[in-house]
């Protein structure tokens, strides 16, 4: 008998162009084996060039979606996504203290493409008080790691600082991505213990959209699949990556383009 595969839950925003979000988590799960479920907080009226409207669910129907997921499927690992605010960062963390067998990896979207803040701070103290003592791990950009730790991270030196007083706040482990340095973008991984860097070069595309929750998904089930940490974010560093390349000269849309987490094609 084939085993079946590990159990994966999104929380997170609905892309209606397909590149980030749940979109991109539920093919990453794919590609990667595991089985993929979901519970949305907004949905997205966007494309490649702009978001033109979002709708926000209400906590009680997304603590319906929790509990009907959660109460039948379970998980082996949880990712949170896009989430915006209070009331729904509340909804998920009551729902976790359910489940804490799960593995939870928290991607914090808190900053825009421009790196500038979209929520009020009050967002940022949810996701310090709530979600970050819950986390095995925490994948903020450098961006939304000066947000959540108050301080500014432009280097490495400061990635350090920063990954630590993460895990300080509560996270298991902090992986603080996209430091420039030289030629290179390189991400922090900090798990209480040791310092370990993934690096590779920037890459002349803009079809990068959904790379954030790609990574984050694959960790996490490269994570339910019994990979320990360390081994877990090399892995979905070199996935992510090949996505990066496979998709760099696509045009699907007029603007930012989505990565490819998948190898071939229609037969």
């Amino acid at each position: 008998m084939v085993s079946a595969p590990p159990k994966l839950l999104t929380i997170g925003g609905s892309d209606s162009g397909g590149a980030a979000g749940i979109q991109a988590d539920l093919r990453t799960f794919a590609a990667l084996g595991a089985y993929g479920m979901s519970a949305l907080t907004v949905v997205t009226a966007q494309n490649s060039v702009a978001v033109s409207a979002v709708h926000k669910l209400p906590a009680a129907f997304l603590a319906a979606q929790l509990q009907a997921v959660l109460g039948d499927y379970g998980a082996a690992g949880i990712k949170t996504g896009f989430v915006g605010h209070v009331d729904l960062l509340e909804t998920i963390a009551a729902r976790l203290d359910e489940y804490r067998s799960a593995v939870l990896v928290v991607d914090p979207v808190l900053v825009d493409h421009q790196g500038r803040a979209m929520f009020a701070a009050a967002v940022a103290e949810a996701y310090r008080a709530l979600l970050l003592p819950r986390a095995r791990l925490i994948t903020p950009n450098r961006r939304e790691a000066e947000v959540l730790t108050r301080r500014p991270v432009p280097a490495l030196g400061e990635a350090r600082v920063a990954a630590r007083e993460l895990v300080a706040l509560g996270a298991g482990a902090a992986l603080i991505k996209g430091i420039p340095d030289g030629a290179d973008l390189v991400d922090l991984l900090w798990d209480g213990e040791q310092v370990r860097t993934y690096r590779a070069p920037r890459r002349e595309t803009t079809n990068t959209h959904g790379a954030g929750d790609t990574y984050a998904a694959a960790i996490l089930a490269y994570l339910a699949a019994g990979a320990t940490l360390p081994t877990a974010v090399a892995r979905a560093h070199k996935f992510v990556q090949a996505a990066i390349q496979r998709g760099a000269n696509w045009r699907l849309g007029q603007g930012h383009g989505p990565v490819a987490q998948w190898e071939g094609g229609l037969e």
